[in-house]
């Protein structure tokens, strides 16, 4: 197995497949309150498809998986879905990011077909607060699911918070208070203008996090890199677990991007925060080989943009963050 690098001479080996773009919430920055059109099922990839995709890219190197959604467990036979892939030669991580609903019934049947870890999407430990973001949500849930996964070995376990000027910034110190009592590692995420203009004042910078958390002593950097994205990582003193920052606003960090996106259509999308894909969908469907698919998809990497342009206000508009998988 040989690996491929991008025009830029970055390594890719790294692919998140998203295998529906339906969901059970409605996150205030993910979806408006009506939701979205949704995909006519005919028109979503079959996840034997999506494993045919997953055979092409590991024999150009990629060897990290990460299942998205939408909701990835709200798809009729995701535990299926993870067992076929983990019987797949070559890769040697797969995980799945989750908002945690349905995480408690199914952590176990994940773990045994082969799931190695998830990331919980979690942007308040509150459950009126929960309610709120999530149009719906019921945070006893999530926190039910997150205790299942840490049970039965889903690890490391990652929990993901946007934050949100005015709306759940004031619970930063208790995020960053629970990798003291419990080995997780909770990340600080920038909210990035996917699929809508501008930040609507809600933007806060990773820079402004940190300091916000001084005062529970001072981040130490963790040299080692924890799982395949682009989080930098911290520990407060004696804390079992670590603090990492996302931070695709204030610190650009294209120049390290390992990876390719698969929409649940089977656009292979290059980059999160441009609107180009290159069409997996039609080939698929018309039989082409596993060669004829790897030649596409070195034309995708070929076409990876050296960084998003967000600084000058080019934003993707053609898709929200719950079609593309994030």
């Amino acid at each position: 197995m040989s690996g491929v690098s991008d025009s830029f001479a970055r390594p890719i080996n790294y692919l998140r497949i998203s295998i529906t773009d339906r969901c059970n919430l409605r996150c205030v920055y993910c979806m408006p309150p009506e939701g979205i059109r949704l995909l006519p099922k005919k028109e979503m990839l079959s996840f034997e498809d999506i494993a045919s995709v997953v055979r092409a890219v590991v024999d150009l190197g990629i060897s990290k998986v990460r299942i998205t959604g939408g909701e990835p467990l709200v798809r009729t036979g995701v535990v299926g879905f993870v067992g076929l892939l983990a019987q797949i030669a070559g890769i040697d991580d797969l995980s799945l990011t989750t908002n945690g609903m349905l995480l408690g019934r199914q952590a176990q049947a994940l773990r045994r077909a082969g799931l190695n870890r998830v990331n919980v999407s979690l942007d308040t430990l509150r459950p009126d607060r929960f309610r709120t973001i999530t149009r719906g949500g019921n945070l006893t849930d999530v926190l039910a699911g997150i205790e299942k996964a840490q049970e039965v070995g889903l690890s490391p376990l990652k929990l993901n918070m946007v934050v949100m000027r005015g709306v759940n910034d004031d619970e930063l110190l208790d995020f960053a208070r629970l990798t003291m009592e419990r080995d997780w590692h909770v990340r600080f995420i920038e909210m990035m203008p996917v699929g809508q203009r501008g930040y609507n004042g809600d933007y806060i910078s990773s820079r402004e996090v940190k300091e916000r958390l001084s005062s529970l002593g001072g981040l130490v950097p963790q040299g080692v890199r924890i799982g395949n994205g682009p989080a930098k990582y911290y520990r407060l003193p004696e804390a079992l677990g670590t603090i990492g920052f996302i931070t695709p606003i204030s610190e650009c960090f294209c120049a390290e991007c390992n990876r390719l996106r698969l929409t649940a259509e089977g656009g292979l999308r290059p980059c999160l925060l441009a609107s180009n894909e290159v069409d997996l969908r039609t080939p698929l469907r018309n039989g082409a080989s596993l060669d004829e698919l790897r030649s596409i998809i070195r034309q995708a990497i070929f076409a990876k943009p050296a960084q998003h342009h967000l600084a000058e206000d080019v934003i993707p508009v053609d898709k929200r963050m719950s079609q593309i998988g994030g």
